[in-house]
C-alpha cells in the first residue's frame, strides 16, 4: 500500500518508516525537513520526502488537501495536537483513505485511579496536552462509529529509545539524575518515590501501528495503549539504574514542596506532570484484538537509551 506518515522523522518514525519500507509499502514522509531520524537506516533512501509547514498550511486551509493529494491508502498522523487540526485533516481524507491512524497519549486518562487502566476508563485529563488529545480521540472515534471514517488511535506512554534522554527516576528529563546514580551519589526523590512511570520503546510503538495496519477491521473505531507491560515506581527505577553502573542507589525522600525547591522550575514542572498522572496502563486490549505484545520492558527500553547517552559521553560511567 501507499502509506503517508506525517511527522515521520521523530521518535516513532525513526522505527516506523523502516518497518513500513521493509514490509513492501510505498512510503511518503511528511515533515518540516528540520530533523534527521535518530538512528540512520538504509530504508530512508526509498522514502518519498515531502516538506510541509503544517501550522502555516492549516492556517491557509491547504494542508489537508495537500495530504489527500499524496494518494495514501493509509495515513498515519504522529504530530496532531489539537482537535481543529484533526478535524481539518479528517475532513480532507474522508472517503479517500482505507485507514487513518492517529498518535494520542495515555495522558488522556488523567491520574491513574483503578490500575491497570484500560482503554474504556473515563477520560479525565488534567493538563492541556491531555485535554486536546482526548478531544481529538473523541472526535475521530465518533466519526468512525457514526459515518465509517476508518480511524484508529494509538496512545503511547513515555516514549524512549536510543538518541534522546528518557524520563528519569526523578520524573523529569535532566540527564544529571542518571549521572548522580552512575556516580553513586545521593539522589532525592519526591514524596516516598512510589509514584509510577510507564515507558515504551519507540520501536514497540511502531510495531503497534504496524499491527493495527495488519488488522484494519479490528482496529477501526478503537483506541489502544502502547506502553511496556508494567509500570515502575520511581524508587524501583532508581535502584535499577544504579545497578547498571555497579552501584547501590543512595536515595532520600522529601515532601513535594521541599523537593521542588531542590531542582529547577522546569524540572519541577515536568516531574509534577509525571507524578500527578502516575500511569499504569493495560496492554490487554492490544493483545486481544491485534495480537500485539511489547517486546521491551520499561527498564529494557530505558537501558538502550542510557547506553546511547554513555556512548555519546553525556553520562560518564566510572572505569
Amino acid at each position: 500500500m501507499r502509506v503517508v506518515v506525517i511527522g515521520g522523522s521523530g521518535h516513532i518514525g525513526t522505527y516506523l518508516i523502516p518497518r513500513l519500507v521493509d514490509a513492501g509499502h510505498d512510503v511518503v514522509a511528511v515533515s518540516r525537513g528540520k530533523r534527521e531520524p535518530y538512528t540512520p537506516h538504509a530504508a530512508w533512501r526509498r522514502v518519498e520526502q515531502v516538506t510541509a509547514d503544517r501550522t502555516a498550511e492549516e492556517a491557509d486551509g491547504s494542508f489537508g488537501g495537500r495530504v489527500a493529494e499524496l494518494g495514501g491508502d493509509v495515513v498515519i498522523d504522529l504530530i496532531c495536537f489539537t482537535e481543529a487540526s484533526a478535524r481539518h485533516l479528517a475532513q480532507a481524507l474522508a472517503g479517500r483513505v482505507r485507514q487513518f491512524l492517529h498518535c494520542g497519549t495515555i495522558w488522556v486518562h488523567g491520574p491513574s485511579t483503578r490500575v491497570p487502566t484500560t482503554e474504556d476508563r473515563p477520560r479525565r485529563p488534567i493538563a492541556e496536552y491531555g485535554r486536546q488529545k482526548a478531544a481529538i480521540e473523541a472526535y475521530l472515534l465518533d466519526r468512525a462509529h457514526r459515518d465509517g471514517f476508518p480511524a484508529t488511535v494509538i496512545h503511547p506512554g513515555h516514549i524512549t529509545g536510543p538518541g534522546w534522554v528518557p524520563v528519569n527516576p526523578a520524573g523529569n528529563v535532566n540527564p544529571a539524575v542518571f549521572q548522580t546514580l552512575a556516580d553513586g551519589g545521593e539522589l532525592a526523590l519526591p514524596n516516598l518515590g512510589m509514584e509510577t512511570v510507564q515507558h515504551v520503546h519507540a520501536d514497540d510503538v511502531a510495531r503497534l501501528f504496524m499491527d493495527a495496519m495488519a488488522s484494519p477491521a479490528a482496529a477501526r473505531g478503537e483506541s489502544f495503549h502502547s506502553v511496556a507491560a508494567t509500570a515502575v515506581t520511581l524508587r524501583g527505577y532508581a535502584e535499577a539504574v544504579a545497578g547498571w553502573f555497579g552501584r547501590e542507589a543512595r536515595l532520600t525522600y522529601l515532601p513535594w514542596e521541599q523537593w521542588r525547591g531542590t531542582v529547577t522550575e522546569d524540572d519541577a514542572r515536568v516531574t509534577y506532570d509525571h507524578i500527578a498522572h502516575s500511569p499504569h496502563c493495560s496492554m490487554e486490549k492490544a493483545a486481544r484484538l491485534l495480537g500485539h505484545r511489547p517486546r521491551h520492558t520499561a527498564l529494557e527500553a530505558v537501558s538502550e537509551a542510557v547506553d546511547r547517552l554513555v556512548a555519546a559521553g553525556r553520562i560518564v560511567a566510572a572505569t
